[in-house]
């Protein structure tokens, strides 16, 4: 199972996330595998699992109402507590040598003012939160979908579960530097 969009140019973006090993081959953390209507389109994200959880559980609290998401009355208009058009979060391709390039995937949100026409009196203007995701193959081409926060928490929330999959199970949730350090200060306390 991979998570995919269907974009607004009617072509279809299949994410998958394929584990990073590390130099005894095991995984540790992810990439994101990018297909263009079934055509390979980039590799993005390296080391990006621990980022969608955060993003997961943003979505999914601001859903719920909490901090400033709660003055939006629609909860499809509901996403984590950033700045009205902010980014909340950008993949790129890189190579070891740290050089980008070959691919991107990120989702930025955008305000969107609507007209609401009145029958009996004027209409209104209503403000509207989406998510764009828009991604770039390696040969600079885009695609884009738009997306409620329950659109967007479901896209991500597959992504996570297929990712802690294809790790074994491990809680993405869990930032891997921050395990490292816990180790070390209980390993500290043995002998």
């Amino acid at each position: 199972m991979v998570g995919g969009l269907r974009c607004v140019d009617g072509s279809f973006l299949t994410v998958t996330p394929v584990a990073c090993t590390d130099s005894v081959g095991a995984p540790y953390e992810i990439t994101l595998e990018l297909r263009r209507d079934g055509t390979p389109y980039g590799t993005v994200g390296e080391r990006c699992g621990w980022v969608l959880a955060r993003v997961a559980r943003g979505v999914d609290e601001a859903r719920q109402g909490r901090g400033e998401a709660r003055r939006w009355s629609d909860p499809d208009d509901r996403f984590p507590d950033e700045a009205p058009d902010s980014e909340l979060f950008s993949f790129r391709y890189r190579t070891r040598s740290g050089t980008v390039g070959g691919g991107e995937l990120r989702c930025q949100l955008r305000t969107i003012p609507m007209w609401v026409p009145g029958r009996e009196r004027p209409g209104t203007w209503r403000l509207t939160r989406r998510a764009f995701v828009e991604a770039w193959g390696a040969g600079g081409v885009g695609m884009r979908a738009v997306l409620t926060s329950a659109e967007l928490a479901s896209f991500v929330r597959e992504l996570v579960d297929e990712a802690e999959g294809c790790l074994g199970g491990r809680n993405l949730a869990r930032n891997p530097v921050e395990d490292l350090g816990r180790n070390h200060i209980e390993g500290a306390g043995r002998g």
